[in-house]
């Protein structure tokens, strides 16, 4: 019992330290005993934030571990489980030739927010833009003058008659320990200058390279990590970044100036004194790079809060929150602005400063833009150019060129319409207008003789000022459009233009002559025209009536048309091209006949194509005949009169767009003159049914089938034939279609129900019954309750 309560506390304990070695990872002195496979993914997240925090790659995170006696495997299955976690903030950013050596330089992904704080400020978009970062390009080969310190590595290769090859960290001590070669120091020099002393010790120890046979290579396999703290920006701390990173790049990761952050007076602290004062402005204003120095180990970033601010708004290509320098000018801050736009008003500038106490306004000229000092706080309000003109003239109408011209003291009439080419053939050259804008910004208008201008009178060559507009009229301004109409039989119909010394015949060619069954009779209608009414008189329209032919249009070339005519062409009495209709079915030739006679039968018409075949059944005759138009339309009102939903277009559209005429052929063979021998019209259907044995029964039936048709059988017979109705059906309302297309239907007299007789070829169709909607309980107490009443208000009268 004893050994099985020390296994549960051992297990306990293991668990708990191998908990807190993993929440630790960092930190932990001797990590020889963590178990990967024990850590829950808690403990991966807690790792993988400790990382993040601490801006520790997964690369640098390696070689911590390993060193705190870590086994290699169990680094493995680390990285496998912490990449398998979404949202990595530490990511590689460049592989390069030297595989290794960018391991040591990350970045921490852009995944701050935009500054609204410093939005802005200029210079602040600079540390919003994830893209640029400036970091060190690790794919560049590295830099002769790189300065070699502890955390480097050197790939050392020998080559030629002898062979070395060695990957070799530079120790804390700043040395390179070589196999047979023994410690060298390299911290503090240059690679070029490490390359030279690492030869120089191959060289005593192999003959071969003394010698020349074989050749001496140093380079860089991997770049030590640095730490710089930065004070003031959006991001304050330290941070481990690449030995060849730069200020620039240490300010991105730092996210910027904070709000009250200096963006040009940025100190560099190298060994407790200021290294370099750095200024954005450099960059953003001219590109200058100058201050964007490498970082070394432990360097400061410090930002201190700024000294002067001003604000730039308006006409301006770059408006914002702008930095000063003491001594800086007003051109100066322009500069950092871009300069005015197109349509700033450059004439002087407005100031809104602060004093100890309240506002005041400041007004300054152009010639004090390069002596002006703005101070702290200042508000440059740069303004539009008005919206006038200082030299404008317009001139409009009947001239060749109308447009907007430069004025000039003492410009006369005569020479803004010489500017403007001259007057076109149609202007107006009694009368022009000058519309002037005075000093009180009305307006007057002056009229002028624009031919007696033309020609030098002093008094109609009036002088312009400034802002005037001079109209030339047209001759065409003041004229009436007038039209002429024409209708009937002519090609194209419509309404034309009307011109002087127009003729009914240019009239009849512009619309593209008559049609062929225009006849000789044209009517002229012509409006009265008088300036008095002629209560006598009933006439609206004057009428004119011609005769024309092909052969003599002397009356059409002669007859002249005036304004708003209404010319009417005639169609001949006699002018119809021969229609038809379609014979198909039980008929010895059937096709198209063409109706001869105005009243041409049915009956005629099948004598025609040969009579009824021996095969036809003579109960099956019927016409489809088309619906007009304006059937249609009529149906279409009878429709809402009556309330209907369903739109006549709709079931046109459903294919019924004929109408069926059932004929009694029996009797019209009989008698010619019975009413069944239908006078035909054009597009008319007649269908002759071939004989059938058989009745169709069809709708809410059990089985819709064909029954061989029997002598002397009721209606009843054929629907117990299929079955019977179903549970939908109405057999009171169950009709007969026969052969030549009419319908009968059930019917009752005196609880008597007798049907339709049935005859070969028939149809019966039993409709679906419609849908009752039953009471609802409510409904029932509702009508309990008005009986209930009703019965009450009886005995009470009784009473």
């Amino acid at each position: 019992m004893k050994k099985v309560i020390f296994a549960i506390v051992f297990c306990l304990s293991f668990f708990q330290s191998t908990t807190a070695v993993a929440q630790d990872l960092l930190k932990s002195s001797n990590l020889s005993t963590l178990k990967i496979d024990s850590l829950s993914d808690t403990d991966i997240v807690n790792i993988k934030a400790q990382l993040q925090s601490n801006s520790v790659s997964i690369d640098q995170a390696e070689s911590i571990a390993l060193s705190k006696g870590l086994p290699a495997a169990e680094f493995v299955k680390l990285r496998q489980r912490l990449s398998s976690q979404q949202g990595n903030i530490i990511t590689k950013t460049n592989s390069t030739v030297k595989k290794d050596a960018a391991r040591s330089q990350e970045k921490v992904v852009n995944t701050k927010s935009k500054d609204l704080a410093n939005s802005l400020v200029f210079g602040s978009e600079l540390f919003d833009n994830p893209t640029l970062n400036f970091e060190p390009d690790l794919k560049l080969a590295t830099p002769v003058n790189y300065i070699l310190g502890p955390g480097d590595e050197l790939q050392v290769s020998v080559y030629g008659i002898q062979e070395f090859n060695a990957t070799i960290p530079v120790s804390v001590e700043g040395k390179v320990s070589l196999q047979y070669v023994g410690e060298i120091p390299v911290a503090g020099i240059t690679i070029e200058a490490a390359t030279q002393k690492i030869k120089i010790a191959f060289a005593r120890v192999y003959s071969t390279v003394s010698s020349g046979q074989s050749q001496v290579s140093v380079s860089l396999s991997r770049i030590r990590t640095i730490k710089v703290t930065i004070i003031g920006s959006r991001q304050p701390g330290n941070y481990s970044i690449s030995s060849l990173a730069t200020v620039y790049n240490a300010l991105f990761l730092g996210g910027g100036p904070a709000v009250n952050g200096s963006y040009r007076n940025i100190e560099l602290l190298r060994n407790n004194k200021v290294f370099k004062i750095v200024d954005i402005y450099n960059f953003l204003v001219k590109g200058d790079q100058s201050d964007n120095v490498g970082l070394k180990d432990n360097d400061v970033i410090r930002i201190p809060a700024y000294n002067q601010r001003v604000t730039v708004e308006g006409e301006v290509k770059r408006a914002g929150i702008f930095e000063m320098k003491k001594g800086e000018t007003f051109s100066d801050l322009l500069n950092f602005a871009s300069g005015f736009t197109e349509f700033a008003y450059t004439a002087s500038v407005n100031v809104l400063q602060k004093t100890s106490k309240e506002f005041k306004v400041k007004d300054i000229k152009a010639d004090e833009f390069n002596t002006y000092k703005p101070l702290s706080g200042d508000v440059f309000r740069v303004t539009k150019i008005l919206n006038r003109f200082e030299n404008r003239i317009t001139i409009k109408g009947a001239v060749f060129r109308p447009n907007t011209y430069s004025f000039s003291e003492g410009m006369k009439v005569s020479e803004i319409i010489t500017r403007a080419e001259g007057l076109t053939e149609d202007a107006y050259k009694q009368r022009g207008t000058i519309i002037r804008l005075k000093s009180d910004l009305t307006t007057e208008i002056i009229n002028f003789d624009v031919s007696q201008a033309l020609t030098g009178d002093i008094r109609q060559d009036i002088s312009l000022k400034r802002e005037d507009v001079i109209t030339i009229y047209s001759i065409l301004d003041f004229k009436e459009n007038f039209t002429i109409s024409i209708n009937g039989e002519v090609k194209n119909p419509g309404q034309y233009n009307y011109y002087d010394n127009l003729t009914l015949n240019d009239l009849i060619v512009q619309v593209g002559g008559l049609t062929g069954s225009a006849s000789k009779r044209v009517e002229i209608a012509r409006m009265i025209i008088s300036d008095e009414i002629d209560d006598n008189s009933l006439l609206k329209a004057e009428l004119f009536t011609i005769e024309i032919t092909p052969n003599n249009n002397e009356q059409a070339q002669n007859f002249e048309l005036k304004p708003f005519d209404v010319v009417s062409i005639r169609k001949m009495a006699m002018y119809d091209r021969p229609e038809s209709v379609t014979l198909s079915g039980a008929v010895n030739y059937p096709g198209n006949y063409a109706l001869v006679n105005k009243k041409s039968k049915v009956y005629e018409l099948i004598q025609r194509a040969g009579g009824l075949t021996a095969l036809a059944n003579s109960e099956g005759v019927r016409i489809k005949r088309p619906i007009q138009a304006k059937q249609i339309e009529d149906l279409e009102n009878i429709n809402l009169n009556l309330g209907q939903n369903d739109s006549i277009q709709n079931v046109l559209k459903a294919g019924n767009q004929y109408s069926t005429i059932p004929l009694d052929w029996k009797a019209i063979v009989k008698n010619q003159d019975d009413n069944a021998n239908v006078t035909l019209i054009a597009g008319d259907q007649i269908e002759v049914a071939l004989f059938n044995e058989g009745v169709k029964v069809a709708g809410n039936v059990l089985l819709t089938s064909e029954i061989p048709y029997v002598k002397g059988n009721s209606f009843n017979y054929y629907i117990n034939a299929v079955g019977g109705i179903n549970a939908k059906g109405w057999k009171k309302k169950a009709y007969i279609i026969y052969p030549n297309g009419k319908a009968a239907v059930a019917k009752s007299f005196l609880f008597i129900r007798s049907y339709p007789k049935v005859k070969p070829g028939s149809q019966i169709i039993v409709p679906e019954k419609p849908e009752v909607k039953k009471a609802s309980v409510g409904e029932f107490v509702s009508i309990a309750g008005i009986l209930a009443s009703l019965a009450g208000v009886i005995i009470a009268i009784l009473r």
